[in-house]
């Protein structure tokens, strides 16, 4: 059976979670008690060397980045579909994971990190201030790209989704105020089933 290490708060092992209940694979989730620091012993590094999670590991395979798990998942899973058969499809839902963390997910958690676990006077407002400003720009070419559609690729709920889901949970928290179609689709990926069961508590 495939083993999840996992965290109940970090966003992208919630990826893999979601995908996990969405597409109903059997996996044993392991959680890792970072606060006791458990992600820095030897046998917790030999799986995975930047001691961080989601690892899933499948007999002698172990995979540390969460697309790359994505993938991997879907090509040992492909049933129900979280990238379209067609490939120009398959291509843009490619595209979108990637821009998804280069022009999001970075600015995102540089917000919701300090926001979450660190004290107020240790924020730092100025970059909070470029980072949403980074967030706003990206939000408003995701809004033209939606349209009147209700997911971004070819109008099916997609691993593009799956990726943008544990951090347009956060937009609030980041005082971001998603243009109105971001906002409808976030509210409609959220509310997932495979969304709620993997939301934290923090």
């Amino acid at each position: 059976m495939l083993k999840l290490y996992t965290h109940p708060y970090s966003t992208y092992a919630r990826r893999v979670r979601i995908a996990i209940r969405e597409k109903g694979i059997p996996c044993e989730e392991i959680m890792v008690d970072m606060a006791a620091r458990k992600h820095r012993e030897p046998e917790y590094m030999a799986l995975n060397p930047y001691h961080r999670v989601p690892t899933l590991v499948d007999g002698d395979l172990a995979l540390y980045e969460s697309t790359s798990i994505l993938n991997y998942l879907e090509s040992l899973h492909p049933q129900p579909p979280l990238i379209p058969a067609d490939p120009k499809a398959a291509a843009l839902v490619d595209m979108h994971m990637k821009l998804c963390d280069i022009q999001f997910t970075r600015q995102a958690g540089a917000i919701i990190f300090p926001k979450r676990f660190l004290a107020k006077e240790r924020w730092d407002e100025r970059l909070f201030a470029d980072m949403r400003a980074e967030i706003d720009r990206h939000l408003a070419i995701l809004d033209r790209q939606l349209g009147d559609d209700d997911y971004v690729v070819a109008n099916q709920y997609t691993l593009v989704e799956v990726c943008y889901t544990p951090f347009v949970a956060f937009l609030d928290l980041m005082e971001v105020t998603p243009p109105p179609r971001v906002a409808r689709w976030a509210e409609r990926i959220l509310s997932r089933p495979s969304a709620i069961e993997t939301a934290s508590d923090k």
